[in-house]
């Protein structure tokens, strides 16, 4: 690649991952169709999807950073009232939980087995279907806001998250449909979804980024850092459009939307 080609490429990646990161469509299978088009595909190119990908969690941080030190016991003057219950972090260490059990135990089974297109493919259909499901069958609302939810609730979204093991389910369309079925609101789901993303994705990308650090360089800065901006700045602009849409729209689009990539994954890598 030309400087000017990568750096291209880096702005368009960044792009992507930062518009389908924390939306339920999978942000695998976008990379995956994108980086093929460009022919920015191998080893560097996971290297570079895990860097930027940690532009996306500094997004969440920056949208959430009051939340986040309140997990901790700093809040800024507007520390909540005693008799009424917030989210902890027991509620984000429950939700982490059991995908970090299952993902340490099989993690390098799914590098090698369940990171191809087809099986990304099906996973986009599975993630859509769940979708639908989600919004079809969720019960009453329980819990209407973040301070709502229950350590129950916050376990039972951290079940679901486990199928975002599986490369093109999305992490946010697992969480976010596990988390109407328990009777959590869209948007209490969406925003637990967020914040549990963060420590999920620094553990699981600063695994990734560990494993791959003979593969970074200083050569290959610029682009990196192109990356990791524009997934950081889009990020931002997709979590907030986000948040605002699901006050007004269900999930049916996502899902469909999911099922139209599965076919351009088919048409591209299967057929």
């Amino acid at each position: 690649m030309t400087d000017t080609y990568s750096l291209l490429v880096a702005f368009i990646l960044g792009v992507v991952e930062g518009l389908t990161e924390f939306l339920p469509v999978s942000s695998t299978g976008h990379m995956i169709i994108v980086g093929h088009l460009l022919g920015f595909e191998g080893p560097k190119a996971a290297t570079f999807e895990i860097v930027i990908q940690m532009g996306s969690i500094l997004a969440v941080v920056a949208v959430f950073w009051r939340r986040l030190f309140g997990l901790i016991g700093i809040h800024f003057g507007q520390k909540p009232a005693q008799d009424h219950a917030t989210l902890s972090l027991v509620h984000i260490i429950l939700g982490m939980l059991p995908a970090v059990i299952i993902g340490l135990a099989i993690h390098s089974w799914i590098k090698a087995n369940l990171f191809g297109p087809e099986t990304v493919m099906y996973a986009l259909v599975a993630g859509g279907i769940l979708l639908i499901i989600a919004e079809k069958c969720r019960p009453a609302v329980s819990s209407e806001t973040l301070d709502d939810i229950s350590y129950k609730q916050a376990f039972g979204i951290g079940l679901f998250q486990c199928l975002a093991l599986w490369p093109g389910f999305s992490r946010s369309g697992a969480t976010i449909s596990g988390g109407m079925l328990m009777g959590i609101s869209r948007q209490a789901a969406a925003e637990f979804s967020f914040i549990l993303a963060v420590p999920m994705m620094v553990a699981a990308s600063g695994l990734d980024l560990y494993k791959s650090r003979d593969l970074l360089s200083m050569a290959d800065f610029p682009m990196f850092a192109v990356g990791f901006i524009t997934a950081f700045v889009v990020a931002m602009i997709a979590i907030k459009t986000f948040l605002a849409l699901i006050r007004r729209l269900d999930f049916i689009p996502f899902a469909i939307y999911r099922f139209i990539v599965a076919f351009v994954v088919y048409l591209v890598f299967v057929a």
